[in-house]
């Protein structure tokens, strides 16, 4: 019999090891709102620990407006929710002509159910080129619920 012992899975996810873009330096951003205990620079910028939430339950809005056009390859997403039990929906857009017309990259729906499922993490390749505004939409609690929507990580890779 062949036999290897290996080490257990980590609890804590961390993003692919890759080089992520400085969207601190390449963009704006917009959010409908913000916990000002939770800034959106808390889930852009790589080192930050705690995130970004809404400050109102309801959907909420991300957008990332680059100074100059982007091609993007991946797009890396970290979700979690310690609390609340509950249904999440996500929406993935992109813009070529600065925010005048947008194209759905993907719709995700993930159910958090504490204490077991809490963490969701996406990794999606793509292959866009002249992005010029990108958009997360968050909606916290499909079924209407007080839930605020939060983002742990947002990376992205040209």
């Amino acid at each position: 019999m062949r036999k290897r012992v290996t080490s257990p899975a980590p609890k804590e996810l961390a993003t692919p090891d890759l080089e992520w873009l400085d969207v601190e330096q390449l963009a704006q951003v917009e959010v409908t709102s913000e916990d000002v205990a939770y800034p959106i620079e808390s889930a852009l910028v790589p080192g930050e620990e705690s995130g970004w939430r809404a400050a109102q339950p309801g959907e909420q809005t991300i957008r990332l407006i680059f100074d100059r056009p982007q091609r993007l390859s991946r797009m890396w997403l970290l979700f979690i929710e310690p609390d609340t039990t509950r249904t999440q929906e996500f929406v993935l857009r992109w813009s070529p002509d600065g925010g005048r017309s947008f194209r759905e990259i993907l719709r995700q729906q993930w159910n958090f159910g504490p204490p077991e499922t809490i963490r969701e993490a996406e990794d999606y390749r793509v292959d866009l080129a002249g992005v010029t505004v990108l958009e997360l939409a968050i909606l916290p609690d499909k079924s209407g619920g007080e839930a605020r929507a939060s983002l742990a990580q947002w990376r992205l890779a040209g």
